[in-house]
């Protein structure tokens, strides 16, 4: 961000911060360490946002107490909320961090701001969590459109506009983990082993409405409600609500869940009466 002079050239005069706020974070060394909290007084300027606060961390990882100690570590990407990568725990809430703005979650002098990492997935290092479950899960359900692409298909499938646009909103999921991190019956697996009968979660079951939808995608429905009629599957899910709540992309997750559910009923009277 750069100022213009009275002279109407740019400036290079930095920002000036407005206030200081205190960032209390969670850390932990690795997996299986224990963990620890840190405070650190940082000086915001407008319009940041917590990852820049921790960029400025790194550069001064130094704690309230004046007691020096090793940068925090985090993950992110895009920083415009598309990727899903830098997820954490925000004052007690799930979201991503690029778009947490200090101006309004610590809009006061000595506010303080939480950090921890999402308690759904292992740790890998302070903020920083290993999410390869959902990714696992994803693999389950075959979230993706089988073609072969070594030779001209032709061209695809017309659409309704009102189809477009559903399968628009549940493509915009970033598989971040907001839903799986409020979801009560979403229970945290260290192990791979348990991955495969544990529940899946909203995130996968909308992802599965949208490959069913998809006018090439749909060959493999049968096999993605074979798999959600499973342990794991969509019967595991309470109807909690959470995770249409704390959705960034505000996807209608529980419309999702409720579609999966009436699709897999649907299919399971079918393969009884096929003797399948």
């Amino acid at each position: 961000m750069s100022n213009t002079a009275t002279n109407g050239q740019p400036s290079s005069a930095a920002p000036v911060p407005t206030r200081t706020v205190t960032f209390r974070i969670k850390r932990c060394d690795g997996p299986g360490q224990p963990t620890r909290w840190e405070d650190f007084k940082v000086p915001v300027v407008p319009s940041s946002n917590v990852i820049s606060c921790l960029n400025w961390i790194a550069e001064h990882p130094v704690t309230a107490s004046g007691q020096q100690t090793t940068p925090v570590v985090w993950d992110c990407s895009c920083l415009e909320e598309v990727c899903g990568a830098c997820t954490m725990v925000i004052n007690g809430k799930a979201r991503q961090s690029c778009s947490c703005l200090i101006d309004q979650e610590a809009p006061r002098e000595g506010d303080v701001i939480t950090l921890e990492p999402m308690s759904k997935f292992p740790v890998v290092r302070d903020l920083w969590v290993d999410r390869q479950r959902l990714f696992k899960g994803l693999e389950k359900i075959k979230a993706w459109v089988p073609i072969d692409g070594t030779y001209n298909l032709g061209a695809g499938p017309k659409e309704e506009p009102d189809d477009q646009q559903m399968r628009y909103t549940l493509s915009t999921c970033m598989s971040c983990g907001c839903c799986l991190e409020a979801c009560p019956q979403y229970h945290k697996e260290e192990q791979e082993a348990d991955w495969e009968n544990a529940f899946v979660g909203a995130a996968v079951l909308s992802q599965a409405r949208l490959f069913n939808a998809h006018p090439n995608g749909k060959v493999l429905e049968g096999e993605r409600l074979d798999a959600l009629l499973g342990v794991g599957g969509v019967n595991d899910c309470g109807n909690a609500q959470n995770c249409v709540k704390v959705c960034p992309k505000e996807i209608p997750l529980t419309e999702s869940i409720a579609a999966i559910g009436r699709a897999a009923t649907v299919h399971a009277i079918g393969r009884f009466f096929r003797g399948k």
